[in-house]
C-alpha cells in the first residue's frame, strides 16, 4: 500500500484555514516525513494553506547538498530548494503575510533571526498541528507498526525458546541477546534502550540493565520495542524465573486484571482520563493505588511516546484509528514490581491487539 503525502497535506491546510492561517513553516523532521516521506537530517516544508493554481501542491520543501538525489528521490511531487540554512532559506521566498511555525519545536534564537530577517512577515506560533493529525493512523500505518509489533513478538519467542532467559545471565546480556534478535526478526531499529530489570531491580519502572544477574525467584521485566520503516512498537512482559510464591501470584494477577480493563475501555470517543481511571481503578480497589507510579500509556507511532497521552492528566477523546499502549503496573519498592504491556488500534468493533506474546502467569 502507498502511502499519500499528498492527502496528509490536504488535511493539514484545511487545519490552517481553520486558523486563518496563509501556512506553515514545517521544521519537525518526524512531521516532514510524515507530511513527505524525506527522510534526511536536515529539512524544512512550507505548506500553503491553499495550493498553487490548478492541481499543482504550492508546499516547496528546502534540504541541503547532502540529500539532492534523496529529496528528488523520496519527494518527487514537490519543489524543492537546497539551502543549508533550509528554514531562514523558505522564510525568505515566502510571499504571504501570516507564517505560523511550531512553536514546540523551534528555538527562541531562531525565532529571533526569523524576524528579523523577515520583518514584513507576522510569525504565529502553533503547536501540535501535524502531530494532531498523526494520532490517527491510516492503514499503511498501522501494517508498519504490525510488522514491528510482530518483530518484538517473534524475538521474545525465541529468546525464550533457546534459555537465554535463565538464572545466571546478566541484565545486560538479556538486553543484547533481545535487541540482536529483533533486528534477526525484522526489526530497522529499536525502539529504545531495552529495559530488562530483574528482582529488585524490576520495581524500578524504567530501570535501565546492569550487570545484575538472574536469580531464581526473580521477577524480570522486558520492556522493548522494535522499529519498522520508521514506526515503533511497544509491549512490557513479566516473567518469574523457576519458583514463584504466592505474592507474586497476587500481584501479577492484579495488574493483569487492571490492563484487562484499560484495554477494554479502548473505544471510540472514551476519555483519554477515563481509560486511565478504568485501569487504575482497580488497583486502586485493592488498596495499591499509590505502587501504580505512571500513566496508563501513550500513542505510538513515528515516535515512541506521542499523543495521545492516556493518564490521570490525559485531555481529549480516542479516535478510531488511534495507536496507544496500555501499560499499568504495580511496584513494591527493594522487592519487586510488574507491568504488563500491549500496543493496540482503537477499533469502533473494539481494540486490535497487535502485540500478540501470552500474558498469563509464566514461570520459566
Amino acid at each position: 500500500m502507498s502511502v499519500d503525502h499528498r492527502s496528509r497535506r490536504d488535511a493539514l491546510r484545511t487545519l490552517l484555514v481553520e486558523r486563518e492561517l496563509d501556512a506553515i513553516l514545517v521544521t519537525d523532521l518526524l512531521n516532514i516525513r510524515y507530511l513527505t516521506g524525506f527522510t534526511g537530517s536536515n529539512a524544512a516544508l512550507v505548506v500553503s494553506a491553499r495550493d498553487a493554481d490548478g492541481d499543482e501542491d504550492a508546499t516547496v520543501i528546502c534540504t541541503d547538498g547532502r540529500y539532492v538525489t534523496q529529496v528528488a528521490e523520496q519527494v518527487p511531487d514537490l519543489r524543492a530548494e537546497i539551502d543549508r540554512s533550509s528554514a531562514a532559506h523558505l522564510i525568505g521566498t515566502f510571499s504571504g503575510d501570516v507564517l505560523a511555525f511550531e512553536a514546540h519545536v523551534a528555538t527562541f534564537a531562531e525565532h529571533r533571526s526569523w524576524t528579523e530577517s523577515a520583518p514584513s512577515v507576522r510569525f504565529e506560533p502553533v503547536s501540535g498541528l501535524v502531530e494532531k493529525l498523526r494520532m490517527v493512523k491510516d492503514e499503511h500505518e498501522i501494517g508498519l507498526l504490525r510488522a514491528a509489533c510482530a518483530a518484538a513478538d517473534d524475538a521474545l519467542a525465541q529468546l525464550i525458546t533457546r534459555g537465554g532467559l535463565r538464572p545466571g545471565r546478566t541484565e545486560r546480556e538479556v538486553g543484547r541477546e533481545l535487541e540482536n534478535l529483533m533486528f534477526e526478526n525484522g526489526a530497522d531499529g529499536i525502539s529504545f534502550e531495552t529495559i530488562v530489570a530483574a528482582g529488585s531491580n524490576s520495581a524500578i519502572p524504567h530501570h535501565r540493565p546492569t550487570g545484575a544477574v538472574l536469580a531464581s525467584g526473580d521477577f524480570v521485566k522486558l520492556d522493548f520495542g522494535a522499529q519498522v520503516g520508521g514506526y515503533h512498537s511497544d509491549m512490557t512482559r513479566t516473567y518469574v524465573l523457576e519458583t514463584v510464591s504466592d505474592w507474586q501470584r497476587d500481584v501479577y494477577e492484579l495488574v493483569a486484571k487492571s490492563q484487562a480493563a484499560g484495554c477494554a475501555a479502548l473505544v471510540p470517543g472514551a476519555e483519554c482520563a477515563a481509560v486511565d481511571a478504568a485501569a487504575r481503578s482497580v488497583i486502586d480497589d485493592a488498596g495499591y493505588g499509590e505502587l501504580f507510579l505512571h500513566g496508563l500509556g501513550h500513542g505510538v507511532g513515528l515516535e515512541i511516546h506521542e499523543a495521545p497521552g492516556i493518564g490521570k492528566l490525559g485531555t481529549g477523546t480516542l479516535l478510531s484509528g488511534a495507536a496507544v499502549t496500555v501499560e499499568p503496573g504495580v511496584y513494591f519498592s527493594g522487592r519487586g514490581g510488574v507491568r504488563i504491556e500491549d500496543t493496540l488500534v482503537v477499533r469502533e468493533q473494539g481494540p486490535e491487539l497487535l502485540t500478540l506474546t501470552a500474558k498469563d502467569l509464566t514461570v520459566i
